[in-house]
């Protein structure tokens, strides 16, 4: 029998007292790591007369592409990680840790609303070892992020580059840095595992239910509690996401959930797309539609609806007044052979001219891209006929 999994938000929450901050020694790139150096570290003494065969010349190409890519991770962790902060908040309950990035020169720090939660204080320590009082300027419970402004030198904000991550690709190297269990300054590196999932959001609806968030990076560079807020990274040091939590099943000795290779990050374009708002309007406004669905149906399921299309966002439930209610989109009203699953829904395939494969493809694509007052044109499978409706997004109630 299978355990079910638990999302576990990667904020550390310590119950009595703060933990102590390690700051890591800063080192930059190093002008005498040149390739010529360490052609001598692959020509055994005695063997320069010798000719390589080629099966040798493979492994000297090999060894090189190691030591470059080995080079370049040295590198970027030298260039970036004085932009990556350390955070410590106090509670009512405690205290707890997470982690942030500069995000420009102004002296705002981007981090997880979750990491700052009911925070009665909070400080920001950077790499250098200097430490300064933070206040929370703005939240954003549907995407879990969170502005804090801190008075700091100049010379101590490096702020970070934010890249598109649209163009992320299934198995490109990432690596993450961040905070974890009080580990300042800790790097680990993985993969893009998976794009386009959904999370819940800390927005709860009028009905009682939480908004998804969408547009969420699965990753399995190892993220643990105290990641949180820190930056998801490509190779070129470019900010694709920021860590907000792990999929698990287990907790250490002290209760700490611990990695399981399942990582999420709210991508960059979210926060390329949010954060200018909350720095300058304290808040942003998200795109609605209106409609309860599910991230797949089963085949059994598809069975049981009478829908032959493999892929599509099955509309399960349409919220009365709502957009697309005013639009027409319909809801399961059915009964089928499966309780509590009801057919006759729409299912959408499309939307602006974009294929629908599952729900989260849907909602990133209008997190990361619409907003209220938008209109959407969708295309539905109703009945077993296509039809096209086109909807005017509001904002989420």
């Amino acid at each position: 029998m299978i355990k079910k999994a638990t999302i576990i938000l990667v904020g550390l929450l310590v119950i009595s007292t703060l933990a102590c901050s390690i700051t890591p020694k800063i080192t930059f790139p190093n002008s005498s790591n040149q390739p010529q150096n360490r052609a001598t570290q692959i020509n055994p003494p005695g063997n320069d007369q010798k000719p390589q065969t080629s099966a040798q010349n493979s492994n000297s190409a090999e060894y090189f592409d190691l030591l470059d890519k080995e080079a370049m991770v040295v590198e970027l962790y030298d260039r970036v990680s004085p932009g990556v902060v350390s955070i410590q908040t106090l509670t009512a309950e405690g205290g707890g840790l997470g982690s942030g990035f500069v995000f420009d020169n102004e002296g705002h720090v981007v981090t997880n609303y979750h990491v700052v939660e009911n925070a009665t204080d909070l400080e920001v320590d950077f790499p250098s070892g200097f430490k300064a009082r933070g206040k929370v300027i703005a939240t954003d419970l549907d995407s879990d992020l969170a502005v804090i402004k801190v008075d700091a030198p100049s010379e101590e904000l490096f702020p970070l580059p934010l890249a598109d991550s649209d163009l992320l690709r299934i198995g490109q190297t990432v690596i993450a840095i961040g905070n974890p269990f009080g580990l300042s300054g800790t790097m680990t590196i993985g993969i893009v595992s998976a794009k386009s999932r959904t999370l819940s959001s800390f927005r709860e609806s009028t009905n009682g239910t939480f908004f998804s968030a969408g547009d969420i990076i699965q990753t399995d560079a190892a993220i643990n509690p105290g990641n949180s807020g820190g930056p998801l990274l490509n190779l070129n040091g470019e900010i694709i996401g920021i860590n907000r939590a792990i999929r698990t099943e287990t907790t250490n000795v002290t209760g700490d959930p611990t990695n399981s290779g399942i990582g999420f990050a709210i991508s960059s374009n979210i926060v390329k797309r949010v954060v200018p708002f909350l720095i300058s309007q304290g808040f942003y406004d998200y795109p609605y539609v209106g409609i309860t669905s599910q991230e797949d149906l089963t085949l059994i399921e598809r069975e049981a609806l009478g829908i032959d299309q493999n892929t599509g966002a099955y509309v399960i439930a349409v919220s009365v007044d709502s957009p697309a209610d005013k639009a027409g989109l319909i809801g399961g009203v059915e009964p089928s052979s499966i309780t509590g699953l009801f057919a006759g829904g729409d299912l959408i395939i499309e939307v602006d001219g974009r294929p629908v494969r599952v729900f989260g493809d849907f909602l990133s694509y209008l997190m990361a891209n619409k907003s209220p007052g938008d209109e959407i044109t969708l295309k539905i499978i109703r009945n077993g006929q296509e039809k096209e409706v086109v909807l005017t997004l509001e904002k989420r109630p």
